[in-house]
C-alpha cells in the first residue's frame, strides 16, 4: 500500500483512462472480467421503465392562463393538471408565449409539455411556494416547494423544447447563499445565519422528525428547481433550464428516471445541474450542463440524515453528455452518507477553463459512505483546472468536517480517456490508513499536459495500463 506520505509525481502533460474490473457481492468484493461491468450497464438501461401517456391535450390557456409574462398563472396550471389527472392523464400543454407562475405540482400520468417557443417564468416571491416535504443539501425538512414538484407520483414527465426560467439572480434567490459574488453584503440575511442551515443540520443530528423541521419564511434556504420525490417512472426530455435558485434536477428517493436531451445553463450558487439522491436506475443522456457548481452530482444524504434514510444511490448511467463550466463533470458526494454504487459514465465531452475536475468523489469522516464500482470510458477532456480524477476522503468546505464514520472508496476505472490539459494532477487520491482508496485503474488514458502525474496518500492497488502522461508511459505502483 502507498504510505500515508503524500506522493507527488511531477510532469507536464495529461491523458488518462481508468479501468477497474471489480464488483461488490454482498460483503465481499470479487474480481470479474473486464467486460462484465458494462454488460451490467446494458441490463440496467433495458430495465428502466418508460413513461406512457394518453393522447389527450389540456391547453393551459383553456384554464385561464395569460401569456403576457406578468399575470400569475399558478391557478391555471393547477386546474389544467388536476383536470388532466382526473380524466386519465395526458399532456398539459404550455403553448408559445411567456407564462409567469408560482410552484407547479405535478400528478401521476401527466406530461407537462412546453411548446418550442414557450417560456415558463417562475415567480421570485417566496410566498408563491408553499411549504412541502423536501430536502436541502442532503437533509430533509419542510421548506419552500421546489419550483416544479411531484411527490409519490408514477408515470410523470416534463417535455418539449421550451424554457423553464427560474429568474434567479443576485437580487433575489442567489443573495440568500451568503456569497459575496452573488450579491450578498454584510448585514443582509442569508442561509449562513446561525438560526438557518446550522439549525437544520443540528435537528437532523438529533433525529428530530422531519415534520418538525419547519423552515420557509425568514430562514433563507433556497428551493430546488425540479424535484421528483418518491416517484417512479419519470421522463425529463428536451427542455432548457436557466437561472435556478438552487439544485436544478433533483430526483429524490425515486426510481426509473430518464433525463434526455436537457440543456442546463445556470451559473448561480449551488447550481448543480443534476443531483440524483437516494435514487436508483437513472439514465442521463444527450444533455448539456453549463453550471455554477457540479454538472452532475450523485448524492445519498448528509451525515445522520443519510444514515437514517439509508437508501444508496445506484445504477446510474451518464451517456453522451457535454459538460462545460462547473466544479466537476461527474461528481459523487459530498452528501453521500448512504453510499453510491454502480455508476457508469461513457461517451462524454468535458471542456472549459472553468471546469475544475472531470471525475470526482468527495466525502469525509462526518459523511462516511461506501462509494464503489464507478466505471468511466470514452471520455474527451479538453481543459480542466485542477485534475482529471479526484478521490478525496477529506472534503472540507463548511469548517470542521471530521467524525467517526470513515468512508470507503474502491473500484474506480477510467478507460479510453483523452485529455489535452489536465491542470495540476492527472490523479489526486487521498484515503485513510485504515481505509485506503482502493483499486483504481487507468487504462488507455492519454493526458497531453499536466503539472504533476499524481498526488497519492493512502492508496492501495493503483494501475496504469497503456497510459501516457506528458508523452511518457506511466508504470503501475507496486503495493
Amino acid at each position: 500500500m502507498i504510505s500515508n506520505k503524500v506522493i507527488v509525481f511531477k510532469s507536464v502533460s495529461i491523458v488518462s483512462v481508468i479501468a477497474l474490473m471489480l464488483l461488490s457481492c454482498a460483503k465481499k468484493v470479487s474480481v470479474v472480467s473486464e467486460s462484465d461491468p458494462w454488460k451490467q450497464k446494458e441490463l440496467i438501461v433495458k430495465g428502466i421503465s418508460k413513461t406512457n401517456f394518453s393522447n389527450k391535450i389540456y391547453n393551459i390557456n383553456d384554464f385561464g392562463a395569460v401569456a403576457d409574462g406578468k399575470t400569475l398563472n399558478t391557478n391555471a396550471f393547477e386546474k389544467a393538471i388536476k383536470s388532466c389527472a382526473e380524466n386519465g392523464g395526458g399532456q398539459v400543454l404550455v403553448p408559445n408565449g411567456k407564462y409567469l407562475t408560482g410552484a407547479i405540482h405535478l400528478e401521476s400520468n401527466v406530461n407537462l409539455h412546453l411548446a418550442d417557443n414557450a417560456e415558463v417564468l417562475f415567480s421570485i416571491n417566496p410566498k408563491d411556494y408553499p411549504i412541502v416535504h423536501t430536502s436541502f443539501e442532503g437533509t430533509e425538512l419542510m421548506n419552500y416547494s421546489p419550483l416544479i414538484y411531484a411527490k409519490n407520483k408514477t408515470n410523470v414527465a416534463i417535455t418539449g423544447k421550451g424554457i423553464l426560467n427560474g429568474q434567479a439572480d443576485r437580487t433575489n434567490w442567489w443573495i440568500w447563499s451568503g456569497g459575496k459574488d452573488y450579491g450578498w453584503k454584510k448585514g443582509v440575511p442569508s442561509q449562513n445565519d446561525p438560526k438557518n442551515r446550522e439549525v437544520l443540520v443540528d435537528m437532523a443530528e438529533k433525529n428530530i422528525p422531519v415534520a418538525e423541521r419547519v423552515f420557509g419564511d425568514g430562514r433563507y434556504l433556497r428551493p430546488n428547481f425540479i424535484e421528483f420525490f418518491e416517484c417512479n417512472t419519470v421522463l425529463i426530455k428536451d427542455i432548457t433550464v436557466i437561472n435556478a435558485p438552487f439544485w436544478i434536477l433533483h430526483p429524490l428517493k425515486s426510481n426509473n428516471i430518464i433525463i434526455d436531451g436537457v440543456t442546463v445553463n445556470s451559473h448561480g450558487p449551488n447550481n448543480d445541474g443534476c443531483d440524483p439522491e437516494y435514487s436508483q436506475n437513472i439514465l442521463i443522456k444527450n444533455c448539456t450542463f453549463n453550471t455554477g457548481d457540479d454538472c452532475i452530482a450523485i448524492k445519498s444524504g448528509r451525515d445522520a440524515d443519510g444514515r437514517r434514510v439509508a437508501i444508496p444511490s445506484k445504477n446510474i448511467i451518464v451517456q453522451n453528455c457535454k459538460m462545460i463550466d462547473g466544479h466537476g463533470g461527474v461528481v459523487i458526494g459530498s452528501e453521500i452518507s448512504a453510499g453510491v454504487n454502480n455508476v457508469f459514465v461513457e461517451d462524454c465531452v468535458m471542456d472549459s477553463p472553468n471546469l475544475d475536475r472531470a471525475i470526482r468523489i468527495k466525502t469525509n469522516s462526518k459523511r462516511g459512505g461506501i462509494i464503489e464500482n464507478v466505471y468511466v470510458r470514452n471520455l474527451e477532456v479538453g481543459t480542466v483546472k485542477e485534475c482529471v480524477l479526484k478521490l478525496n476522503m477529506f472534503y472540507n468546505v463548511y469548517g470542521s468536517q471530521t467524525g467517526n464514520f470513515i468512508p470507503t472508496i474502491r473500484n474506480v476505472s477510467l478507460e479510453n480517456v483523452k485529455v489535452k490539459n489536465g491542470g495540476k494532477y492527472s490523479v489526486w487520491a487521498e484515503g485513510y490508513k485504515e481505509s485506503p482508496v482502493e483499486n483504481i485503474t487507468l487504462k488507455n488514458v492519454t493526458i497531453q499536459k499536466v503539472d504533476s502525474i499524481y498526488l497519492l496518500k493512502n492508496v492501495k492497488n493503483i494501475k496504469f495500463i497503456n497510459t501516457y502522461i506528458n508523452e511518457k508511459k506511466v508504470e503501475s505502483i507496486k503495493n
